[in-house]
């Protein structure tokens, strides 16, 4: 996607290189106008640097191009602007065009983004309220500000949200691709107990299954989310419900019940193979074993192959996490465990292995060819996932 950054004078302007930086990692291509308040903010120089491409601000920035405002305005694929001034809003509600800013954003068809930061008295005034109305009436989008300590010393509604709730704003699309399907997704690891204190488990940190999860939602599905212990949080609670397991039988338990009416299951978790034939129930000492401990391990089911199937559920995804042999075991998991889909990724690489923030994958479907998603944002990476499973149930 092509984004446009139009960035207005504010405090919370050091907040959107944050979120620049964040899209170009996302696989975006970015430009930045800046007026000229906000260059006495923070300096072209830092936006130059991120994206890698000149600084806009007036009509001479590109030499090369003397029609550049309407050059970038057919160029991009949305606008962003942010932090949003009181006085840009009122620009833009009023169709003013009196510098570089503002006239690419009044020449663009593109979608545009609006997010305010300003003083609570100021976002409270009558003028900016009617101002905000006229754009929402416009088909602008707008991310209303938060309430919170603002750069007065006092606290109201003003202040710019955080990095999470700009970049989910920022990249939630206008296709609801999954729009009115249900779809129920897996992440992190199972745990399966010793005895009270331990247990047997992996090193998943479910942040694969949450991306998968929040961007199934953002593209218009409603979600399930069954996830084994995890720090990690949801971006968007109010959307996705949410169910907290353990072992693998917590697993088996919360899919037998949420799984009627759903179209896409999506096994993300890594299930554990084996649990604890006899759990102890208090701790064990290690003097008690004259320092050797052997424990009688017996085989989970397979939670996916002793699924019962609704007749609502239309696709079926899971993943295999592999050290080696990628393909050829991947492939193996497919037809044994009946699978439309199976998303391989190698595990044993540090870079987009277990806790990391990136990924990288190969789709394996039966009788088409294989898919390489190459090393991206995890985010990045579902988005393209559901993209093909939603080709793939439409």
């Amino acid at each position: 996607m092509k984004i446009l950054f139009v960035i207005t004078g504010g405090i919370a302007e050091y907040k959107v290189v944050e979120a620049v930086r964040f899209q170009i990692k996302a696989g975006n291509q970015v430009r930045v106008v800046m007026t000229s308040m906000a260059e006495r903010f923070v300096t072209p120089l830092t936006f130059s640097t991120l994206t890698n491409n000149i600084v806009y601000d007036d009509f001479d920035s590109d030499t090369e191009n003397p029609v550049a405002h309407v050059a970038l305005a057919d160029w991009a694929d949305q606008i962003v602007i942010a932090p949003a001034t009181a006085n840009f809003i009122g620009k833009m509600a009023n169709g003013i065009a009196d510098d570089f800013a503002s006239t690419v954003v009044i020449a663009s068809h593109a979608i545009k983004k609006v997010l305010p930061a300003m003083n609570v008295n100021m976002w409270n005034n009558p003028s900016v309220q009617r101002n905000m109305k006229q754009l929402r009436d416009d088909g602008v989008l707008i991310l209303e500000p938060d309430n919170g300590l603002l750069a007065e010393g006092y606290s109201g509604k003003g202040r710019f949200p955080s990095s999470d709730v700009v970049n989910q704003f920022i990249n939630d699309p206008q296709n609801k691709i999954l729009s009115g399907k249900r779809i129920v997704v897996t992440a992190g690891g199972t745990r399966e107990a010793i005895d009270p204190v331990r247990f047997i488990g992996n090193k998943s940190s479910g942040k694969m299954g949450f991306a998968i999860a929040e961007v199934a939602s953002q593209l218009g599905a409603k979600v399930t989310l069954i996830t084994g212990p995890t720090k990690l949080k949801i971006t968007n609670e109010s959307k996705i419900k949410r169910i907290d397991i353990e072992s693998v039988a917590d697993l088996q338990e919360a899919l037998d019940q949420n799984i009627s009416g759903a179209d896409v299951l999506i096994m993300a978790a890594a299930v554990s193979d084996y649990r604890v034939a006899q759990i102890s129930d208090h701790k064990m000492k290690k003097d008690d074993f004259n320092g050797k401990l052997s424990l009688e391990l017996v085989e989970n089911p397979d939670v996916l192959a002793s699924l019962k199937r609704p007749k609502s559920l239309k696709y079926v995804a899971g993943f295999a996490a592999e050290t080696n042999d990628l393909l050829v075991n991947a492939s193996r998991k497919i037809i044994k465990k009946n699978l439309n889909m199976i998303i391989a990724n190698d595990v044993g690489n540090p870079q987009i292995g277990f806790n990391s923030n990136e990924n990288e994958v190969t789709i394996i479907r039966p009788n088409q060819a294989n898919i390489v998603i190459s090393k991206n944002e995890k985010k990045v990476v579902a988005e393209k996932i559901l993209k093909l499973v939603a080709e793939e149930i439409d």
